[in-house]
């Protein structure tokens, strides 16, 4: 792993013997490195306020998925990023398809962040926030049944009265998150802060990104971009109607291995 940007005197110095210095160039990264690199932005005077990322990976030709699978796209350093990324957050948020074509379970603790959550008033692990405005989800499966932290879902004031209650007999919290069916992006992110919830991760899927996109909310994009060409007509990383005026984002941070950009854009 090497850090390609932002460029630090680290990076930019030659290594003994004239090799090139690049920083962490030439060994795996531990865990505390990642969570520095990737850690959320420190409260301000006022308390923290919500702030929500998005974690995905494309390909060179911009697909999002494999054969309807983000699995065969990414690589194992992606993954341990991926999984830091769960470890610095309150919550994980996901769209229902991506549950159901994705095979969702519950997060895990890690003892490797069990004394940094502590200290930081986070449950052991992240929860789940699945939206959805149909409720069509499988809850007996484990993601619902048995998670560490009860999984949350976001839904709107007029979703079906029998699904919510099936929802809530299998052990979910169902939170309102919009007037109609649907849900609002705004005031999912608000009511998610209100249980204390202000470190949100997103991880998609692309329907659910694009809505985010569209509203204004979305803080960070953590994309990985992966060294592959698939063609094929699969997802970009953002679906659904464009936006009238491009968000601009400013580039954050670029680490690098095995050909894989890790990049982090912030709100510009």
């Amino acid at each position: 792993m090497r850090r390609l940007f932002p460029v630090t005197d680290e990076t930019a110095a030659p290594a003994p013997g004239g090799a090139s210095g690049e920083e962490g160039a030439g060994r795996e990264w531990g865990l505390a490195e990642l969570a520095a690199a990737y850690a959320y932005p420190e409260p301000g005077a006022g308390g923290p306020l919500p702030w929500l990322r998005a974690n995905m990976v494309s390909t060179l030709d911009g697909a999002a998925q494999h054969d309807g699978r983000s699995q065969p796209i990414s690589s194992a350093t992606d993954m341990r990023i991926f999984g830091t990324l769960r470890a610095l957050a309150d919550v994980v948020v996901v769209g229902a398809e991506t549950v159901r074509q994705e095979g969702y379970r519950p997060a895990r603790a890690r003892a490797e962040f069990a004394a940094t959550r502590e200290a930081a008033g986070q449950a052991p692990a992240p929860a789940i926030a699945v939206v959805t405005a149909s409720l069509d989800l499988d809850f007996s499966l484990p993601l619902f049944t048995s998670p560490l932290v009860p999984t949350l879902v976001l839904t709107g004031a007029a979703a079906a009265a029998d699904r919510v209650a099936t929802a809530e007999k299998a052990g979910a919290r169902v939170v309102t998150a919009g007037d109609g069916i649907g849900v609002d992006p705004a005031r999912a992110v608000q009511a998610l802060a209100a249980l204390g919830h202000t470190r949100l991760l997103t991880e998609g899927g692309p329907r659910l990104l694009g809505q985010l996109v569209a509203a204004g909310v979305l803080d960070e994009l953590c994309l990985t971009v992966s060294p592959m060409l698939t063609a094929g007509g699969a997802q970009r990383i953002a679906g659904g109607p464009a936006v009238t005026v491009p968000r601009r984002f400013a580039l954050v941070s670029m680490l690098e291995e095995d050909g894989f950009l890790f990049t982090r854009y912030g709100r510009s």
